[in-house]
């Protein structure tokens, strides 16, 4: 083989080698940028993901402007429990709720019998604390709304009965019926002598919401991982995997023994 040949396959494998590598830095430049790009998406998400959480939980405030007003009876730091039983119990279980939570649904029909069976019997005292999670993590005012209606139950002094008709009546969480007061006014026409005209008037013109922010305030402020947050003098039972109506009746019982 001559030089010339040699020399000219010699260009050729050169190129050839150029070629590869040229397409070689081409792949590397576009997987960095592929892979740059993923990680924008994710800092992106993270980003919502941390608006979201930021905001979960908070009521819109629209609609709310006024004095706190308490609803009768109210009881506790700031006037925001709203008491069902004896002052005298010797156990007081203090509930977090909110009328839009699904969870605090199960929770109250799975106890509610038992707690009622034992506030009338004297052995325990509640007080309930009123929360509008669900308006700040799914928007809307129902739960604000329904608070407030039922504090205007407490006023009529109807609010056992009220706070049930509620939960009984619960929409889909992502169902905001609660914020439509004629839907709030006629589930009051389950509790006898309750819708009244002072009643209605108390839940068109909002008289409790200030209150009602004022208590989802605290319940923030408070720790709380979520609603319902259930305490036995103090002691979250909600957080017991073992508990029952059944057992959570024996531990009050053995209190007042």
């Amino acid at each position: 083989m001559s030089e010339k040949n040699r020399q000219g396959k010699r260009t050729a494998r050169e190129k050839l080698a150029a070629e590869r590598e040229k397409h070689r830095s081409r792949d590397k430049r576009r997987r960095a940028l592929i892979v740059g790009a993923s990680v924008v998406c994710v800092l992106g998400l993270a980003a919502v993901i941390g608006v979201v959480a930021a905001n979960a939980g908070k009521d819109d405030g629209s609609d709310s402007a006024g004095p706190v007003v308490a609803p009768s009876g109210a009881q506790g730091k700031d006037g925001l429990a709203i008491p069902v039983g004896e002052d005298g119990a010797k156990s007081t279980l203090t509930v977090w709720e909110d009328f839009r939570c699904p969870a605090c649904k199960g929770f109250e029909l799975a106890y509610r019998d038992t707690i009622h069976e034992l506030t009338e019997s004297g052995q325990l005292k509640v007080e309930y604390h009123l929360a509008t999670i669900i308006d700040g993590n799914m928007g809307g005012t129902g739960s604000r709304k329904a608070a407030n209606a039922a504090a205007c139950a407490q006023d009529a002094g109807k609010f056992p009965q009220y706070h049930d008709v509620l939960f009984t009546d619960q929409p889909p969480e992502s169902d905001d019926a609660f914020a439509d007061e004629d839907r709030l006014i006629d589930l009051a026409g389950k509790v006898d002598g309750l819708d009244t005209t002072p009643f209605q008037e108390c839940v068109k013109n909002g008289r409790h919401n200030s209150w009602v922010e004022k208590s989802n305030t605290a319940f923030q402020n408070g720790g709380f991982s979520g609603t319902p947050t259930v305490l036995l003098d103090g002691t979250n039972i909600y957080q017991d995997q073992s508990m029952t109506p059944a057992k959570l009746k024996q531990m009050v019982e053995d209190a007042n023994t």
